[in-house]
């Protein structure tokens, strides 16, 4: 366990129980950050102090705060005394949302909730986090390399989170270059599939990918390739970003490796098949996919991605944070391995 005294600052992270903001949590009270978390209920703040407890001693460095991304209560209150603000909260779905506004207003608007409050306190900087679905998605002509300079076509049919991620990236960035908040430094971190290890037994919408590979209940493989970091390192990148003095302004992929499903259902099979997991690691014609979609909402998420190739810059992020992500194996088995411990497979 870490401690630092005195404390270098402190930090207000949106929505403090998420699987990034958890980590996020973490890593800033081991550096010795005085930490403000929101939460939507109260309720869950014992769970997490419990779950924390048991990585670091944060003595009374850990406050936990209630504010909601869709009411302005709350907002102005969390951020007030903070140097820095790591704006994580937004809603990732497991299913298709019946209305795709589900998911884009609370994005979108809770964003610019926690804005218009960071901008107001005279916050040092704010990392937001986007997506990589905010820039490779809806292009006709898959392009050999997508940089941060790319964005996501809104002129398609995207999915629902897609669309989300999207418009909130675009709508933050058009607050923080309006000349009222010139003073207002922010920096975004861009994720793809986030793996790594789980914290406590909550589901996590991360987690879903693993968790039917390892109960095999899919009947076998998509073509799909996952971009993909483990949560230390997507929780590292937000931390760097917050500090480095050449990260404001920028957007930020962070993806540790490209994996196609099948390397992941063999890096699977090869470390659990001793210990009875039952793996499928055939891949299935595509028409054959899609008919797992109809009857499987998770699948249903991913078939937008079918046979669709990944080339993605990581170059920024390595060169101007100096960013160097652990590799997919660990980033896989670690996940598993702790979905395992807490009961979640």
């Amino acid at each position: 366990m870490i401690s630092t005294d005195p404390s270098p600052g402190r930090v207000l992270v949106t929505g403090a129980t998420g699987f990034i903001a958890m980590n996020c949590v973490l890593q800033l009270l081991q550096r010795g950050y005085q930490v403000r978390g929101t939460l939507r209920e109260l309720s869950r703040a014992s769970a997490l102090r419990s779950t924390l407890a048991q990585h670091v001693d944060a003595n009374d460095r850990l406050e936990l705060v209630r504010a909601d991304l869709l009411s302005d209560d709350g907002w102005e209150s969390a951020v007030s005394g903070c140097d820095y603000v790591l704006h994580i909260a937004s809603p990732v779905p497991l299913k298709l949302p019946k209305n795709e506004d589900e998911l884009i207003i609370p994005a979108r608007d809770g964003t610019m909730r926690v804005l218009r409050a960071t901008a107001a306190a005279g916050v040092k900087r704010v990392v937001l986090t986007s997506s990589i679905d905010a820039a490779i998605q809806g292009h006709a002509v898959q392009k050999k390399q997508f940089t941060e300079d790319d964005w996501s076509n809104l002129d398609v049919k995207l999915t629902a989170y897609q669309k989300s991620k999207t418009l909130a990236e675009l709508a933050a960035w058009h607050f923080v270059n309006q000349p009222d908040n010139v003073n207002l430094e922010m920096a975004v971190i861009n994720p793809g599939f986030v793996f790594g290890p789980v914290m406590d037994s909550e589901f996590r919408s991360s987690s879903e990918p693993i968790r039917k590979l390892m109960l095999r209940e899919v009947p076998g493989l998509g073509r799909i390739m996952f971009p993909l970091a483990d949560v230390r390192d997507v929780a590292s990148a937000h931390l760097k970003a917050m500090v480095h003095p050449d990260a404001a302004g920028k957007r930020f992929f962070c993806v540790g490796s490209i994996c196609s499903l099948e390397e992941i259902a063999l890096i699977l099979d090869n470390h659990f098949s001793g210990r009875g997991y039952r793996v499928p690691t055939r891949v299935l014609p595509d028409f054959l996919f899609r008919v797992v979609g109809l009857f499987d909402s998770s699948v249903r998420l991913v078939i937008p991605d079918l046979n669709k190739p990944q080339d993605i810059s990581t170059e920024r992020i390595r060169t101007v944070l100096g960013w160097e992500p652990r590799s997919q194996q660990e980033a896989i088995i670690s996940m598993a391995e702790s979905m395992i411990k807490h009961g979640l497979i």
